[in-house]
């Protein structure tokens, strides 16, 4: 059974995802780092040479193929949900945790992080933060098997927390 972890962009998924599988012994894989490898290049310059329809393509696939792997710890891209397919093989072999964290935390965790491009185009970041996580929340929600809140708790906190649930020895 794969670990798998979802949420929006900052929500601690690459750096609990660290934590866990250093905790349980595995392989951590970021389909974000994956389609990087994949495409060559870096995922502002995918979204801005090829558009956000076929980086999500791209990570269609690489969702498959870390979904085929069991053992892992996977983090997520903050879209992975978009796709209902996505979701449906991630769930096949993993159980899948969502990770929250407050408009504010956010914005904080990353508002000096020059590899996310916009979502939106042409909005403040914090509105585009509130619209994409208005839009976003239902398919967490449905997706998710727990719900991790992260505001308030450090990176070990949070592993720990997903630990408990999984109840597996660490």
């Amino acid at each position: 059974m794969n670990v798998v972890l979802i949420g929006y962009r900052g929500t601690g998924k690459s750096t609990v995802g660290k934590i866990l599988a250093e905790r349980l012994g595995r392989i951590m894989l970021s389909t974000d780092a994956e389609i990087v490898k994949l495409a060559g290049e870096p995922i502002p310059t995918i979204v801005d040479h090829h558009g956000w329809e076929y980086f999500r393509d791209l990570e269609s696939q690489i969702c498959r193929k870390v979904a085929g792997e069991d053992g892992r710890v996977i983090d997520t891209g903050g879209g992975i949900i978009l796709r209902p397919q996505n979701v449906e093989v991630l769930k096949a072999t993993g159980m899948l945790f969502w990770l929250t964290a407050s408009v504010n935390v956010i914005t904080a965790r990353i508002s000096h992080d020059t590899q996310r491009p916009s979502l939106t185009g042409g909005k403040s970041f914090v509105d585009e933060i509130q619209d994409v996580l208005r839009e976003r929340t239902p398919m967490y929600q449905a997706a998710a098997d727990h719900v991790i809140e992260t505001d308030g708790r450090s990176a070990t906190q949070v592993a720990d927390a997903i630990l408990e649930r999984l109840k597996l020895p660490h």
